[in-house]
């Protein structure tokens, strides 16, 4: 038997217990994984735990609640482990139930005492011999797929509103599945076949993205283990997060402004096709210092530092530091609810309400605002967002145009024509799309 903080079922529940205290979830395992030095298949099955449990963690309460007959006096941590429980049990047919059993059972003796060995032995068995209840049965659609998908369900009721009951369901469907690992091509390194053929030779399954014109799917050990990575020829981002700055269509002269830049991708993506002896720049703002030193880093990194001028700087203060008129193009990556990554992050759908998006909307025009006039003439904001609610998207284009009378709405196109025929001129893509996150993307032309 493996010693306490070797065992990957224990760190599970090591890990969830921090992340309900507030840590973020990717942050906290990167940690464990790196303190316990696991073998791959133990930190594989502390990762699926981590995830699975908060992803489903509505549907894994609703099962537990009828086996805990005194919940105010359950210690967190023994409920955290009945929850891993389960999610093993039901999510995992690989791993027996005896051995879930077995191993959760040990847990509660080596971390508690011998009542809550028995008193978790005692749980477990009960659920095995009664079953778990079926969510299927709840009547009522809406609480029934906030129970059968893990979703609050004001999301759900938003979701209905705007997207219909159809499109709705299409997205819950997906959103628990795993999150794919995508990458971008440094194209002033070398080309997306060139890189497709390094990392196929270092023993990765490649992909070509459906989403971005340089960006591939891999499978296998993490893409920050590969050469490519290292040598920054290559760096991790989602498929729709490349398309915000590839719609820009950023010539070598242009000066760009990355409004909201850390910590650095979008920044970087930009500053691959300007040319400094040109007159092209990126300017990168971020309201916090150390968040703008992850800028730099990123762009020292990439071999792009020459092309990138990272400041610290509030977007909302452009006024103070830049004239009017400077930029050929500004980027608006803002600050939002981040419904559209759930699939990535799973604790963003319990952390936020409906009044977070509406509060991040007044946050998101005032940044608008703030940098209409720092671009010039004929000279294009692209606003985007990684979320999928109207309140964030729609309404903030509809509303910054309604004030803005000097600028028009512009359609925006990818490399790979997404959604051609479509009837708005922004972009919206959803989990269910294409299997990368939600992400919206809209473009505004000053015209005077």
């Amino acid at each position: 038997m493996t010693t306490p903080d070797q065992n990957p079922r224990s760190l599970a529940v090591t890990a969830l217990m921090r992340i309900q205290k507030g840590a973020y979830s990717n942050l906290q395992l990167n940690q464990i994984l790196d303190d316990a030095h696991l073998e791959t298949c133990d930190a594989n099955l502390l990762t699926n735990i981590v995830y699975g449990v908060i992803q489903h963690e509505l549907t894994i309460d609703y099962q537990l609640k009828p086996f805990i007959k005194k919940p105010n006096k359950l210690q967190p941590w023994v409920k955290v482990l009945l929850e891993t429980a389960i999610y093993q049990w039901q999510y995992l047919e690989r791993v027996p139930k005896r051995a879930i059993f077995n191993e959760t059972i040990n847990i509660a003796k080596v971390r508690g005492h011998e009542g809550i060995r028995r008193f978790v032995t005692g749980v477990l068995h009960q659920m095995d011999r009664t079953g778990l209840p079926d969510p299927a049965e709840i009547t009522d659609r809406t609480q029934r797929w906030s129970i059968q998908y893990s979703v609050p369900e004001w999301l759900i009721t938003t979701l209905i509103d705007q997207r219909g009951a159809e499109k709705t369901e299409a997205i819950l469907n997906v959103i628990n599945q795993p999150a794919n690992q995508s990458v971008r091509v440094n194209r002033t390194r070398l080309t997306v076949a060139e890189a497709t053929a390094q990392l196929t030779a270092d023993g990765y399954d490649v992909t070509p993205s459906a989403v971005s014109e340089n960006g591939l799917v891999l499978h296998g050990k993490p893409a920050n283990h590969s050469e490519l990575f290292k040598r920054g020829d290559i760096t991790i981002q989602d498929e729709s997060a490349m398309l915000p700055a590839e719609s820009m269509h950023v010539t070598a002269n242009q000066e760009v402004l990355d409004a909201c830049a850390a910590p650095g991708g979008k920044t970087v993506q930009l500053a691959e096709n300007v040319d400094e002896s040109a007159g092209g720049q990126v300017t990168a703002l971020d309201i916090h210092q150390h968040k703008v030193r992850l800028i730099t880093q990123n762009a020292k990194r990439m071999g792009l530092s020459d092309r990138v001028d990272a400041l610290t700087l509030d977007a909302r203060k452009v006024d103070d530091v830049f004239a009017d008129g400077m930029f050929d193009q500004i980027l608006v990556d803002a600050p939002c609810s981040g419904i559209g990554l759930v699939r990535r992050k799973p604790e963003i759908r319990y952390e936020k309400q409906l009044r977070d998006s509406e509060a991040l909307a007044k946050i998101q025009l005032t940044i608008l605002d703030a940098v209409a006039n720092k671009v010039t003439i004929n000279g294009i904001i692209t606003y985007s967002t990684c979320t999928i609610l109207n309140q964030e998207n729609r309404d903030v284009v509809a509303a910054f145009l309604a004030d803005h009378p000097g600028f028009i709405s512009q359609r925006v196109q990818t490399a790979n024509a997404l959604k051609a025929d479509r009837e708005s001129d922004y972009l919206e893509i959803y989990p269910d799309d294409y299997g990368s996150d939600g992400f919206f993307i809209s473009q505004f032309k000053r015209v005077r």
